[in-house]
């Protein structure tokens, strides 16, 4: 949605967990920290989540579920909800990209996009 009115915009930080992967198992793990920011002029709540996270190999996992490490927060123009969560992949570098689907106090319904970021492992990609 392009009305101004809904303007949902994501942030992402990623890191490495060495000491929750087993490289061998072509186990890796990651953790994230998402910031969701409303800049919008009407307070929206996050009721629900889609990702796509494709590995090196190009195998897609999709996930859907209700709200964000089980909340649903309600945000209003200028506030933002941060938090942090984890994905584990079997190759060293992947991505992760999806939505929120968000509900704003108006009754309007739309999708947050969250732009396409890296998990590597550091020193996996030159």
């Amino acid at each position: 949605m392009s009305d101004p009115r809904y303007q949902i915009d994501v942030s992402v930080v990623t890191r490495y967990l060495k000491e929750q992967s087993d490289p061998d198992s072509q186990r890796f793990a990651f953790a994230y920290t998402i910031t969701v920011q409303n800049n919008g002029s009407v307070a929206a709540r996050l009721i629900s989540r889609h990702w796509l996270i494709t590995n090196g190999d190009g195998e897609v996992e999709e996930v859907r579920g209700a709200g964000v490490v089980g909340q649903q927060p309600l945000l209003a123009p200028g506030q933002s909800h941060t938090y942090s969560s984890g994905s584990v992949i079997a190759t060293r570098v992947g991505t992760m990209q999806g939505s929120y689907q968000m509900l704003a106090e108006d009754g309007s319904q739309f999708d947050a996009p969250i732009a396409p970021f890296r998990l590597a492992v550091p020193g996996a990609l030159h």
